[in-house]
C-alpha cells in the first residue's frame, strides 16, 4: 500500500501517480467467481442516456463478492490478496475448511494465510464479521448491512470505516464516513476493522486519458454551451447569462449549489439521529 510516482519524461507523467500492488500476491483471479459485465454507456431501456458522460473504459470480468458473510462458525484461510477493478479497495480470497471459495473485501492487517471467521461468536480481529448489536463501543467496522441478511451496503471502499458510538434497545448507533450517525439493528452483520488500500485517495490521475479508460466521458461546462442548451448557456463574453449573476443549474433546472435534495418524508429519516453536516 503506497503510492509510486514516475520520472516525469512526458508532461503527463509529471502529475502521474499509480499504486505499488505491493500487497497483490497473484494477478490470475479465481475463476469459479467471475461474471461477465456488461456495459450500457449510460443508457437505460430504451436506448437513452440517463447518465451522461459515461462511456467507453477497460473491458473488465466482475468478482463476485460475499458481502453477506453468511457462513457461520466456519474458519477461512486467506490464501490470496488480489486486485480488483471494479472497486478502489483490494479483496482477498477465502478458502473454507469444507472447500468453498469466497471473496471479500480486503481489511487492512489482514495477510495471506491469516484465519478468518463469521458468527455471533467471534474473536475482535479485523476481518472478523459479527452481529453489530455484540461488537464493543468504540470498534472500527466496515461492510455494514442496513438490513439483516441483505449484504453489507455501508462503508465498502478503500480506507473507509464506520465507529460502533452506543445502543439504544434494538439498535446500535454508528458514525459513518460522512458524520452522519445513523440506528443500525442489532442482528446486522458488519465486518471489523477498516478497508485497505487506505492510499488510494492520494493518487493523482495525471492526464485526461486515464479517465477515459475508467469509463469517464468528457463534460461540458454550461457556462460554455448556448442558451437552447443549458440554463447557463450563452451571453456575450464569459457572462453568467440571464443578463446577471444567475445561480448555477443543472441542465434541468435543479440549483447546483445548496439545494437540499433528500425526501423530507424519507422513511429511514427516523433512524438518523445526527445527519451529515451537522456539528
Amino acid at each position: 500500500m503506497g503510492i509510486r510516482t514516475s520520472k516525469p519524461v512526458t508532461a503527463a507523467r509529471r502529475y502521474y501517480s499509480t499504486s505499488t500492488f505491493e500487497e497483490i500476491t497473484t494477478s490470475t483471479p479465481e475463476k469459479s467467481l467471475l461474471a461477465p459485465l456488461k456495459k450500457s454507456g449510460g443508457r437505460n431501456n430504451t436506448g437513452r442516456i440517463t447518465s451522461r458522460h459515461r462511456g467507453g473504459g477497460h473491458k473488465r470480468q466482475y468478482r463476485i463478492i460475499d458481502f453477506k458473510r453468511n457462513k457461520l462458525g466456519i474458519e477461512a484461510t486467506v490464501a490470496t490478496i488480489e486486485y480488483d477493478p471494479n472497486r478502489s479497495s483490494r479483496i482477498c480470497l477465502l478458502e473454507y475448511a469444507d472447500g468453498e471459495k469466497r471473496y471479500i473485501i480486503a481489511p487492512n492487517h489482514v495477510k495471506v494465510g491469516d484465519k478468518l471467521m463469521a458468527g455471533p461468536e467471534v474473536e475482535f480481529r479485523d476481518g472478523n464479521a459479527c452481529p453489530i448489536g455484540r461488537m464493543p463501543l468504540g470498534s472500527f467496522v466496515h461492510n455494514i448491512e442496513l438490513k439483516p441478511g441483505k449484504g453489507g451496503q455501508l462503508s465498502r471502499s478503500a480506507g473507509s470505516s464506520a465507529q460502533v458510538m452506543a445502543r439504544d434497545g434494538v439498535f446500535t448507533q454508528i458514525k459513518l464516513p460522512s458524520g452522519e450517525v445513523r440506528l443500525i439493528r442489532n442482528d446486522c452483520y458488519a465486518t471489523f476493522g477498516v478497508v485497505g488500500n487506505s492510499d488510494h485517495e492520494n493518487i493523482s490521475l495525471g492526464k485526461a486519458g486515464r479517465m477515459r479508460w475508467l469509463g469517464v466521458r468528457p463534460q461540458t461546462r454550461g457556462m460554455a454551451m448556448n442558451p437552447i442548451d443549458h440554463p447557463n448557456g450563452g451571453g456575450e463574453g464569459r457572462s453568467k447569462s440571464g443578463g446577471g449573476r444567475q445561480h448555477p443549474e443543472s441542465p434541468w433546472g435543479k440549483y447546483a449549489k445548496g439545494l437540499k435534495t433528500r425526501k423530507k418524508k424519507n422513511v429511514s429519516n427516523q433512524y438518523i439521529v445526527r445527519p451529515r453536516g451537522k456539528k
